[in-house]
């Protein structure tokens, strides 16, 4: 969080108490709960003197990565230290270039071969943004390249309720309200599953977006929707609509709710509920079949994610790999994203902050060894994604320099 924005944070949690003590706002009927979660503000707040240093020490790390091409012993991301030891894992950069290069693929891999781009119909990029993805800070960057590149960046109204499912009478008049009712060049940014644009009768966009390990997103989510910031703003912007949650839900530790099989933390094969935990990265791939797309770690609505990835999207990154992410949109999109690396790393401090919630502890093995067995299908796609995010990559730096395609 930068200085303006906790000094913002300071207000608004000012105001909402002095709101409660003069009462110009009714006390809610459970005032032992509100103090308790007030209490709990301020023990967060102990922890934002924090993120200024964070936010500098993350920035200084990834611009001290070597270039992308050095870790693949040639001459843009550093294999993280995650995946350290592991250089031959396909779901690394180097590892999906050793299989390309074993398998024979480089000699005519371009990346003409894997831009859809120039399939859109439309001057339109849809971002149908998954959540937990990092995707507010590509909405940030979006703004800032439409002042530099000249596209207009839109986004949808923010409702108490996200409507990420939709039948085809809906979809189709959102899409005549919403995406397709803009003349210049523009993107358009929200939270909802993919739309097959053919079914509609209606032309095609850029389709981008964002994704994140599947684990990380389930442990996010659920201390975001924890946070007492996250909680005041949503009183705030939504008043009794959004009620408080009871203290002993706001205390819950995620280690003990997997580990003690909490309902609210297990994770069902082929289970058609909880749309509201954000538990299906898949979903946004997917589409918005329910019979197909809502079963749990599906096998058939993992196929079809990918199947769309392949044919649909321009990219699909992920700040796990921010340079080749930003690296691959410059090349496959310039029209919006020319000089994406230059805007992002100027304003790394603001952007690296958005939405961040340092107050998330650590995940135990355990628990996420039994989040891997319960995410297998989850997990495949995220690796897929991203073995194909690597590949634009080397396609694109192979175009560059043919010297590196006659090398191999």
């Amino acid at each position: 969080m930068s200085l303006g924005a906790d000094r913002s944070y300071k207000m608004k949690l000012r105001d909402v108490e002095n709101a409660f003590k003069y009462r110009r706002i009714p006390y809610p009927k459970r005032s032992v709960e509100l103090i308790a979660l007030l209490a709990i503000s301020c023990t967060f707040f102990l922890f934002m003197h924090t993120n200024k240093l964070n936010s500098r020490l993350k920035e200084m790390e990834v611009k001290l990565q070597p270039s992308e091409f050095s870790a693949l012993g040639l001459t843009s991301n550093h294999v993280s230290g995650h995946d350290a030891g592991k250089h031959d894992d396909i779901n690394t950069l180097h590892g999906t270039y050793q299989y390309l290069k074993s398998t024979g693929q480089l000699t005519h891999l371009t990346a003409a071969q894997l831009n859809n781009t120039p399939r859109a119909q439309l001057d339109t990029i849809f971002f149908n943004r998954v959540t937990k993805t990092g995707s507010e800070k590509m909405m940030e960057l979006l703004k800032i390249l439409g002042k530099r590149n000249g596209f207009e960046a839109r986004r949808d109204v923010e409702g108490f309720y996200e409507v990420v499912l939709m039948d085809p009478t809906y979809a189709k008049n959102f899409l005549h309200s919403d995406v397709l009712n803009s003349t210049g060049a523009n993107t358009y940014t929200k939270h909802v599953a993919f739309i097959d644009f053919d079914l509609l009768n209606e032309p095609w966009p850029i389709y981008i977006n964002l994704v994140r390990d599947p684990i990380e997103r389930l442990v996010s989510w659920f201390y975001y929707a924890r946070a007492p910031w996250y909680l005041a703003e949503r009183r705030e912007t939504f008043g009794e609509k959004a009620v408080l949650p009871s203290v002993e839900w706001v205390r819950k530790d995620f280690n003990e709710c997997i580990e003690e099989h909490d309902p609210e933390c297990v994770y069902e094969q082929m289970e058609m509920g909880n749309l509201g935990d954000h538990r299906r990265q898949s979903l946004f791939f997917c589409g918005h079949t329910t019979s197909v797309c809502m079963p749990f770690n599906s096998h058939e609505a993992m196929q079809r994610a990918k199947r769309n990835v392949e044919e649909h999207y321009a990219v699909v990154g992920t700040w796990e790999d921010t340079n080749t992410t930003l690296t691959v949109l410059e090349g496959y999109i310039p029209k919006y994203f020319a000089g994406a690396k230059e805007e992002y790393y100027a304003l790394r401090s603001r952007l690296g902050n958005v939405n961040r919630n340092n107050f998330r502890p650590t995940l135990s093995e355990k628990a996420r060894a039994l989040l891997a067995r319960n995410l297998t299908r989850e997990i495949e796609l995220y690796q897929f994604i991203r073995h194909r995010l690597y590949k634009q990559y080397i396609a694109l730096r192979l175009d560059l320099d043919p010297k590196l395609r006659e090398a191999n």
